[in-house]
């Protein structure tokens, strides 16, 4: 297989390689499985999470609500905290 990185990316690779004393395709295979794995993971965790609401097990709430009531949250914070 074959990739195509940035200049700046490639750069920041071959450095790393050097200080590390491991191979360029070591590191570009560590990283891929890495992030792989993140995204298997959070796949699943969105899965979960739609299966949740689907099933009624959860109810979704408001995005709207819920931003305006962290907002007034916050202010009622900010007060509390602000010298009088």
């Amino acid at each position: 297989m074959e990739i195509h990185l940035k200049p700046e990316t490639e750069s920041r690779l071959n450095e790393l390689a050097s200080k590390s004393g491991r191979p360029t395709d070591e590191l570009v295979e560590d990283a891929m499985a890495a992030y792989l794995s993140e995204v298997a993971e959070v796949r699943d965790v969105l899965d979960s999470r739609y299966d949740d609401i689907k099933s009624g097990r959860v109810k979704p709430i408001d995005g709207a609500a819920f931003f305006g009531d962290l907002r007034r949250r916050e202010d009622e914070l900010i007060k509390r905290r602000s010298p009088k």
